[in-house]
């Protein structure tokens, strides 16, 4: 992997990462695809939308089908039919959030499925090598994910074991794919600057920031802020779990250059439009299946060119939610990621152009 800085609007800053698998311009949202699939889209429709990467949940394809499986099928991206770059995650946070949690120690997790409550040990060993058979371009080391409300001495001990299973991770670590090193410390400001300085130290071509679970928006922003200081400029930045419009624009403005997120697409399945005629206060979203679309026949959003609002009304895909049809799914979610990767598209654009805080002002007024 390379990564090369083009243009320059303060800390905000436009480039590309260069995989195996092609280029990946940033900065830049990338839809998770948890097992193996956005839901409701096939890899074409990504394609066709623009979408230039995806992120796998490592989690979810070791209990199923099994990385091995994959592996032997000829990696991710032929079994997905996905030929552009590819993320998976360390398995962490799924651990963390999901299973049922036997016991955790310096060396491992030992937790019980959520699927069938099997019994699976996950170590830093572990997460390498399932992540290597499933042929991402871009893994990430395991980290130990603590909520927000977690004392100091919890989020030290956290940081802690996330250095130490880092420094596993790098041992284990025998392919090309590019092994991106993830920062911790919970809301503290102290616990942030010393995981980014030791994470740094230890020469990873990127770094995951580790977001915590429930953390106000307030917050988010002073953590991003305080690992993104201690960290070197010339190396891409992912900003893990967080992907919300203005969560983009706070961290594009703070040097963030990839993004991943389930919003877009776990609302979509909730009936969630999201609108370039929307502002902050309702989230840039509406609900298709209020009454007031039942006969509406302009498009999803009026300032959209994707194939959707092209093609469908508002009635329509109301229609679509209401009788419980698969395709409102479908619909949905390919218009939320066009308007995703569309608003990216604009922030790299204005980037570029030194018009980027404009852009920010436009949105977030």
């Amino acid at each position: 992997m390379d990564f090369k800085i083009k243009n320059k609007e303060g800390q905000a800053r436009t480039g590309e990462i260069i995989t195996e698998h092609g280029i990946l311009e940033t900065p830049n949202f990338i839809p998770v695809a948890t097992q193996a699939t956005v839901k409701a889209l096939s890899s074409e429709t990504l394609s066709k939308i623009g979408i230039q990467a995806v992120l796998c949940n490592t989690y979810h394809l070791y209990l199923r089908p099994g990385e091995e499986l994959i592996q032997k099928l000829g990696g991710l991206h032929k079994f997905m039919g996905w030929h552009k770059p590819m993320f998976t995650d360390s398995g962490g946070f799924q651990v963390f959030s999901l299973a049922e949690i036997s016991k955790i120690d310096d060396d491992k997790v030992v937790f019980r499925s959520h699927l069938d409550k099997s019994k699976h040990e996950l170590t830093p060993e572990k997460s390498i090598e399932i992540q290597e058979k499933l042929g991402a371009d871009i893994i990430f080391t395991l980290d130990e994910c603590i909520p927000f409300e977690s004392d100091y001495e919890t989020a030290k001990k956290s940081v802690e074991r996330t250095h130490k299973w880092a420094e596993q991770c790098l041992k284990a670590h025998k392919t090309n794919q590019a092994l991106f090193g993830i920062i911790q410390g919970g809301k503290f400001e102290d616990l942030r600057r010393q995981s980014a300085k030791f994470i740094s130290s230890l020469n990873f071509p990127g770094y995951g920031l580790g977001s915590i679970f429930g953390e106000p928006k307030e917050e988010t922003l002073k953590v991003i802020q305080y690992m993104m200081e201690e960290l070197p400029e010339d190396k891409p930045k992912h900003l893990l779990g967080i992907g919300a419009v203005e969560d983009i624009f706070n961290g594009v403005e703070l040097g963030v250059d990839t993004f991943d997120c389930v919003l877009p697409t776990r609302l979509a399945r909730a009936g969630y439009i999201f609108t370039s005629e929307g502002n902050l206060k309702d989230k840039w979203r509406y609900r298709i299946t209020n009454a007031q679309y039942t006969g509406d026949q302009g498009p999803l959003d009026k300032n959209c060119k994707c194939d959707v609002c092209k093609n469908y009304s508002k009635a329509y895909l109301r229609h679509l939610f209401k009788t419980n049809e698969l395709l409102a799914y479908s619909l949905a979610t390919e218009h939320n990621l066009w308007f995703f990767n569309n608003l990216m598209k604009e922030i790299r654009e204005a980037i570029s152009q030194q018009k980027f805080q404009e852009l920010k002002k436009k949105w977030l007024a």
